[in-house]
This record gives structure tokens, C-alpha cells and sequence, in this order.
């Protein structure tokens, strides 16, 4: 691939993962509106997402096959233009059930990006730089959880609940139209299924890995799914003034946390490239668990700053468990190994969104939340000890389609 056409594939990916983050987190702030809009409890409202987290979690497999057969770049210019379709039809919903559907519509398309422009992207950085630039291209995926909070409360505060699905439906639309121009004009090369490559892992360790990661992906999409549900409301009950009246300022403390996790995945990614994956990775969930359970009890401004360290740390282990992924995954299967991944992880939504519902009903606060998720950050600690004493460091190449 030309230098010109790795650059657009960076562009498109980094953009395609600032989306997906934007599009399935703004409801959470959204509903604030809908709850006085629509005369509704919140627990149910949140539950509307339920179908849309179910399909981003289940049409991640079929997107990451479909990928090694058609290639990343038609996925992406289809995940563009879904997305976009799906909010602004969300935005003309009339009631609970068309807004659940358009919902669903955008958990569909929503599941495509990772599958498939994560193991893109892999394919086209330069070996010794995978660890940088998936931290590089994370950070545009924390700034769409930060830019979701920051846009959807601000488009409500000026015009109202519709806007906040629509105007950035449009956006995603026109992103696609670029990108499918393009692809036609040959700027973009049409990325097809990579050569096999037999693996320098045994099977033995490549079975031990995928075992561990199995919970591992799914504890970690499970406490990132309860977290950017429940932050915008908890924040809203124990910011103590601090965020001032209306959602903007909500929505800017979420933004604010969430900019500075996204800069946290390049010390992942930095320690990722030069350490043993398997003590990073341990490393970050030994730390994530006491940041969780400090969170279940603190209000105000200590509240804010453990936040800020749980969802920097969360972040920071991102560009870790993919290299994890794409260094024991066969090069040729790596759209579907990496669909596995997040249907694991996205399949986890639902039962946060769930969970939430159910906690929120029950006691109404948020602390057995965030201990519950610290008791599974703790679990998924010690698992990660099991990991291969050779998973990583700088002597440890890749096996990835080049």
C-alpha cells in the first residue's frame, strides 16, 4: 500500500472509532432529555438501548468473516453509512418502540467497526509500531465517548433530544459518501483476505490465551459497558454543583474524563511495544479493581478524580489486549478472531444495560454497581497470571498479515 493510501486507512479508521464510540454512548445522555420529554423512569429508558447493545455485541462475528472475504474498506464505507442512516431515523422516533428499532438499527452497523478496522489498521502499521498506533487510534475511540457526553448535552440544551441523533447521523452519512468516492478512485486499496502465516505460538499456548482472554474480553466489556451507562447519571446525583444546572455540564465532565483516558492507551501503547504483555495486562486490572470500589462510595470531586483514573486505566489496557490478540491469532483469521472479541465485549452491553436497570430499581444508588465491578476486575486479575510467560516483549514479533 502507497504511503498516501496507509494515511487514508489511518484517517478512516481513526475516524470510523471516534463514531462507534459516539453513537453507542450519547444515549446515555440522551435519555436524561427523554425522561422529562417522554414523561418516563429511567430504568425504563436505558432499557431501549438493550436491543441495540445485543446487536453490537452479535453481528460483531459475521462482520469480522465477512471482512476476510470482502475486504476491510467496503465494510467500513457499509458501517459509515448504517450508522448514520440509524441516528437520524432515531431522531424521528415518535415513541419507546420506533426508538428502540432505530437503536437496534445502530447497534448493527455499530458492530462493525472493531472487527474490522482494529485488525485493519494492524495490517498496515509497520512492525514494532502496532502497540503505538492502536494506542494512537484508541484515543480517537475515548474522544467519541467524551464527544458523545459533550455533544449530545450540548445539542439538547439548544435544540432539544431530535438534534442529538440527527445532525451526527448526517455527519456519518457524508463520512461514508467521502469514503466510498474514495475507494472508487483507487485511493484506498481494496484490502482482501490476508496471506496465511503459520504462527510462531504452539497451539497449546495459542488455546491457553484465547481461554483467558475469553473471560478476560468479557469482564473488561462488562465493567466499560456498566461504567459509560451509569457515569452521566451518577454524575447528575453526586456532582454536588460542581457541573452547574443542565446537561451541557454533565455531558462536559463526561467528555472531560473520558479525553483524558484516551490519552492514557498511548502509555499502553508505549508499554505494549518495549514489555511482557502478560504483566501489563495484569498490571492494569490490579489497579482498575480499588479505583472501583473507592468509586462505589465517594460523591463530589473525589468521585471525579477516582473516575477519571478507573476509565484512564480501563482505556490504557485496550491497545494491550489487542496486540495480545493479533500476536496468537492466525494472520488469515484475524477479522474473525477479532469479531470473537467483541461480541464477547460488545455482547457484554446488554448485560450491563441490564444490570443498571436492575440496581438502579432495587436500591436506587449506584454503589453495589461499582462493587460488584470491582469483585470482577479482581476475578479477571487473577486469571491474567495464567497468561504465557512469553505473551510479549520486545523480542516477541507479531504474527500479523503485512
Amino acid at each position: 500500500m502507497s504511503n498516501n493510501g496507509s494515511r487514508l486507512s489511518l484517517t478512516f479508521s481513526c475516524l470510523g472509532h471516534f463514531y462507534v464510540h459516539l453513537f453507542t454512548a450519547f444515549y446515555f445522555v440522551i435519555v436524561l432529555s427523554l425522561e422529562d420529554v417522554w414523561s418516563l423512569p429511567y430504568h425504563e429508558l436505558i432499557e431501549l438501548w438493550t436491543l441495540g447493545a445485543l446487536m453490537v455485541g452479535l453481528v460483531a462475528l459475521p462482520a469480522g468473516w465477512l471482512s476476510d472475504r470482502i475486504g476491510a474498506p467496503i465494510m467500513m464505507v457499509a458501517f459509515f453509512l448504517g450508522l448514520g442512516a440509524s441516528s437520524v431515523l432515531a431522531g424521528f422516533a415518535e415513541g419507546p418502540r420506533m426508538l428502540m428499532l432505530s437503536l437496534g438499527g445502530i447497534g448493527v452497523f455499530a458492530a462493525i467497526y472493531h472487527p474490522v478496522g482494529i485488525p485493519w489498521l494492524v495490517r498496515v502499521a509497520r512492525e514494532g509500531r502496532q502497540g503505538q498506533l492502536l494506542a494512537f487510534n484508541g484515543i480517537f475511540g475515548s474522544l467519541g465517548v467524551a464527544g458523545a457526553a459533550l455533544v449530545a448535552g450540548a445539542l439538547i440544551d439548544l435544540s432539544g433530544w431530535r438534534a442529538a441523533f440527527i445532525i451526527p447521523g448526517l455527519v456519518s452519512l457524508l463520512t461514508g459518501i467521502i469514503m466510498l468516492l474514495c475507494l472508487w478512485a483507487g485511493r484506498i486499496q481494496r484490502d482482501g483476505t490476508a496471506a496465511a502465516e503459520k504462527s510462531r505460538h504452539s497451539r497449546r499456548d495459542q488455546l491457553r490465551v484465547f481461554a483467558i482472554l475469553l473471560f478476560s474480553m468479557f469482564a473488561a466489556g462488562l465493567i466499560y459497558q456498566s461504567i459509560q451507562g451509569a457515569l452521566p447519571k451518577v454524575l447528575e446525583i453526586r456532582h454536588e454543583g460542581i457541573a452547574g444546572e443542565g446537561l451541557s455540564g454533565i455531558g462536559a465532565l463526561v467528555a472531560t474524563i473520558y479525553a483524558l483516558a484516551g490519552f492514557a492507551q498511548l502509555i499502553g501503547g508505549y508499554l505494549a511495544d518495549r514489555f511482557a504483555l502478560k504483566w501489563v495486562y495484569v498490571g492494569v486490572y490490579l489497579a482498575q479493581a480499588p479505583l472501583l470500589w473507592l468509586a462505589a462510595g465517594l460523591t463530589g470531586l473525589p468521585f471525579m478524580l477516582v473516575a477519571a483514573m478507573m476509565v484512564m486505566v480501563g482505556a490504557g489496557a485496550l491497545p494491550v489486549e489487542n496486540m495480545l490478540l493479533a500476536r496468537y491469532a492466525p494472520s488469515h483469521r484475524q477479522g474473525l478472531a477479532f469479531g470473537m472479541k467483541f461480541v464477547l465485549t460488545f455482547g457484554a452491553g446488554p448485560v450491563a444495560v441490564q444490570f443498571l436497570a436492575l440496581v438502579v430499581a432495587r436500591t436506587g444508588d449506584f454503589y453495589w454497581v461499582f462493587s460488584s465491578l470491582a469483585a470482577l476486575a479482581l476475578a479477571a486479575t487473577l486469571l491474567a497470571l495464567w497468561l504465557p510467560r512469553d505473551a510479549g516483549g520486545l523480542s516477541a514479533k507479531p504474527v500479523i498479515a503485512k
